[in-house]
């Protein structure tokens, strides 16, 4: 799904226009955005939490030419998913499974 997939699908099941749909969505993600630069934890009940990791400066290689290269540390963002979207997932995809295996009996 695409951000533009997103919007229509929010335009269809509100009733606003894809216009007021598009700036719903560009809000949202803005001030997720926001909140992960500004070192805060971002949670959607039901959905997953977004958070900003460290990583630690690391000596790495060049695969081209074998050279050390420092790495310097940096910070990243983080999604983990909740246990609900994790068994939806799940769920959705054994449901999958299981229609392919009892198809081919």
């Amino acid at each position: 799904m695409t951000k533009a997939d997103l919007v229509e699908a929010i335009s269809e099941n509100t009733g606003l226009s894809k216009k007021e749909a598009g700036v719903v969505v560009d809000l949202i993600l803005e001030n997720i955005g926001r909140a992960l630069c500004s070192g805060d934890k971002v949670e959607l009940r039901g959905f997953g939490s977004f958070k900003v990791k460290e990583r630690r400066a690391r000596k790495a290689r060049n695969p081209r030419t074998g050279a050390a290269v420092q790495v310097p540390a940096k910070r990243v963002p983080y999604f983990k998913a909740s246990n609900d979207l994790k068994s939806l997932v799940d769920k959705e995809n054994s449901g999958a499974e299981d229609a392919t295996a009892s198809s081919s009996i």
